[in-house]
């Protein structure tokens, strides 16, 4: 089993990975619009910059989880599928 998949990473009834919300930390500017737009899923440190847990995205959130990226003024945000993540980890 890998890394990516101990970490949590769910299929979904299809047997296809749900995305995982990720950020990137060095492209970020903590502007905060992905909170706004997706407070079940990201908060924001004390110094206004996005966390995020790295659980899949739930079905019922897929939507609003694509509007925050697009939304995200320095391409910081971003979906990946399990697969995309895993040859990082290994």
């Amino acid at each position: 089993m890998s890394p990516a998949t101990r970490a949590g990473a769910a299929a979904s009834p299809g047997g296809r990975r749900r995305p995982v919300l990720r950020v990137d930390p060095i492209a970020c500017d903590g502007r905060g619009i992905c909170a706004e737009l997706l407070p079940e899923l990201v908060t924001l440190d004390d110094w206004g910059f996005p966390v995020v847990d790295g659980r899949p995205v739930p079905r019922e959130l897929a939507r609003l989880a694509r509007r925050a990226v697009a939304a995200c003024p320095t391409l910081a945000l971003r979906l990946e599928h399990e697969h995309e993540h895993e040859h990082e980890l290994s």
